[in-house]
């Protein structure tokens, strides 16, 4: 029995020294090194060649390193019997708060536009109480996200597919009460998980409800935006600007017209990064459990995505 890494473009030794550390004897392959596929039961995954998977026929898990998993369920050809965990980690929630508290904070005090153009010119600020977010997609991170803003004295709401409710924050539900958070919302924070219905949901439709000069916060994934709708509504002056942490390619080519964009802020996919000695141990966690043949940790719901 055996443990698989696989994640390209991270480093996968720093996890398989993490497992190893805190399992002792535990067997650690780290892809692409020759290995008995036979042996592996259990993927510790991110971004994984489409298709690879299939390739494993004693596969019972697939961990995510992260709190997203649409980079494992969008790969048709992962068995249906093979279980999808994802992480959910205090850190993550955290980092993600302070950042999305961050970027609306700079916006309202104009930090940055001062900074960037080196003239003594006051500008005009916002007010905690002048603003109302909006948080689509009300999980772990989404909820996190709102209790931080709140807080610090925001008023906030959120916005779920499915019903769901808080004791604090107002939530709307469903497609028939998205308009209500979108009419109210002078940011609008996305957070939700990548899904084929939520590919394309930050588009033209969707930000002509937000109320003239909203500013959008992308921390989720690049496919969520329509990135022509984005350009098109700042321009025109709908949208005073946003600020995207995620994008459809990366890194973002040089030649895009985001770079260029004076209303439109750009980091590159750090606002809550896995920490991977806060997560392994309830990785190792689920291991055991799967070897033990008992119920496992944030499994994913493979119809849902998430």
């Amino acid at each position: 029995m055996s443990v698989l890494v696989i994640s390209p473009g991270r480093d996968p030794e720093v996890w398989a020294k993490e497992l190893r550390n805190q399992h002792p004897g535990l067997n650690v392959f780290v892809y692409p090194e020759e290995h008995d596929k036979e042996e592996v039961e259990f993927a510790v995954s991110w971004k994984h060649p489409r298709g690879i998977y299939k390739n494993y026929p004693n596969l019972k898990v697939i961990a995510s390193m992260g709190a997203g998993v649409d980079h494992i369920t969008s790969d048709p050809d992962i068995p249906e019997h093979i279980k999808i965990t994802r992480v959910i980690d205090q850190d993550l929630s955290t980092d993600m708060s302070a950042f999305v508290l961050g970027l609306i904070l700079d916006q309202m005090r104009n930090l940055s536009l001062h900074h960037s153009s080196k003239k003594w010119e006051p500008k005009k600020y916002k007010r905690i109480r002048d603003v109302k977010v909006g948080i689509l997609g009300m999980g772990v991170l989404g909820s996190a996200v709102a209790k931080t803003l709140q807080l610090n004295g925001f008023e906030v709401s959120g916005w779920a597919n499915s019903a769901r409710e808080h004791e604090e924050i107002k939530i709307y539900n469903g497609a028939a009460q998205m308009e209500d958070l979108l009419k109210e919302s002078s940011f609008l924070v996305n957070l939700l998980p990548l899904t084929p219905q939520t590919e394309n949901i930050l588009n033209k439709d969707l930000f002509q409800k937000l109320p003239k000069g909203a500013y959008v916060i992308n921390v989720a994934r690049g496919e969520h935006l329509n990135e022509h709708d984005l350009l098109e509504m700042i321009d025109s002056g709908h949208l005073s600007g946003a600020s995207l942490d995620v994008f459809r390619k990366v890194p973002l080519p040089e030649e895009h017209p985001f770079w260029a964009h004076p209303k439109i802020q750009i980091t590159p996919h750090i606002a809550s990064v896995t920490n991977p000695g806060s997560v392994v141990p309830q990785i190792i966690k689920n291991y055991e459990h799967m070897t033990e043949d008992e119920e496992l940790m944030n499994v994913v719901e493979r119809q849902k995505g998430y």
